[in-house]
């Protein structure tokens, strides 16, 4: 298949009460498991690459392997930027074929947020590729962050709805506690703030920092209205351990098909368990494209 945006995908998960995975890659052999893990669960795939992933990686290099990989797929695969934090690096993206892009100006005021927001989405709507934006602060480094400076960090549903109708941004990823580069799962979600921001948000809403989330807390915040959710950390943890694990049984091994094989291996149940996780699959029949704007989310657009 070609490349989808993640705009049907997101509208269908928001009408059958599932979310999307958004997992990074890094290289190819990630990016061949998450593709591989949602063929197997039949499940639609966001593969992402965040600016530093497409700094290591090249930007047009990373495209170019995921796009062959989902032209190959029986799945919808989309292609998006995670936490661009610029205007420039977004439209590098958007040139080099990303077909979902995230601008992040979280740590600006809301009034400069919503300014270059509106700019990416005025450009990348033109040539119908969607965009993801933050509101509120997830935290890329959990070290030294006490619950009173997290609570500084939350979502306001009254801005969040202020941002959406001011910026016409596709989805909102929101500050409910999570936080990224956890590698153990002790985050506190705030399950009535996600109920509350969907009540006031038509656009689908999106959970950082899942790999620190607990499962439990992961299906209520489904429940409660997320539609994508993202996994990196965890993805990079599994990748790397099975690697070690590789090495320490035989420290003389130079063939990197060996253990770059076995990561992917690891890397792909690890995508598999979140997946069904999220409760997407067996989700991909229903996916389809859909045309880029804010009034499709009350369309509903979606073939059953």
């Amino acid at each position: 298949m070609p490349l989808f945006s993640t705009k049907g995908m997101l509208l269908d998960a928001r009408q059958k009460g599932y979310a999307v995975g958004a997992f990074n890659a890094n290289n190819l052999e990630m990016a061949q498991g998450i593709v591989m893990a949602a063929e197997e669960e039949k499940a639609p795939v966001i593969v992402q690459v965040s600016q530093g992933g497409a700094e290591h990686g090249g930007v047009e290099e990373m495209a170019a392997i995921i796009r062959s990989l989902a032209a190959k797929a029986s799945v919808p695969v989309a292609l998006h930027l995670d936490h661009g934090v610029d205007f420039v690096y977004n439209m590098r993206c958007l040139r080099a074929g990303f077909t979902s892009l995230m601008y992040d100006g979280s740590k600006l005021d809301f009034a400069e947020n919503v300014r270059i927001t509106r700019e990416v989405v005025k450009a990348a709507h033109a040539v119908g590729v969607p965009v993801e934006a933050e509101l509120g602060r997830v935290p890329k480094d959990p070290t030294g962050i006490t619950l009173e400076d997290l609570h500084q960090y939350l979502t306001s549903p009254e801005e969040a709805k202020a941002f959406v109708e001011q910026t016409k941004v596709d989805a909102l990823a929101i500050a409910v506690g999570n936080m990224h580069k956890m590698k153990i799962k002790e985050a506190k979600i705030d399950i009535p703030r996600i109920k509350a921001i969907r009540q006031v948000v038509a656009v689908p809403l999106v959970l950082h920092g899942a790999s620190g989330v607990p499962d439990e807390a992961v299906i209520e915040a489904v429940k409660a209205g997320i539609c994508k959710i993202n996994v990196h950390t965890q993805l990079c943890k599994s990748f790397t351990e099975k690697i070690r694990e590789i090495f320490k049984a035989d420290p003389d091994t130079v063939d990197v098909r060996k253990y770059l094989g076995a990561a992917r291996e690891a890397l792909k149940e690890e995508v598999r368990a979140k997946i069904r996780l999220f409760g997407a699959s067996g989700k991909a029949p229903g996916v389809r494209e859909v045309d880029v704007g804010p009034e499709e989310y009350t369309k509903q657009e979606i073939v059953e």
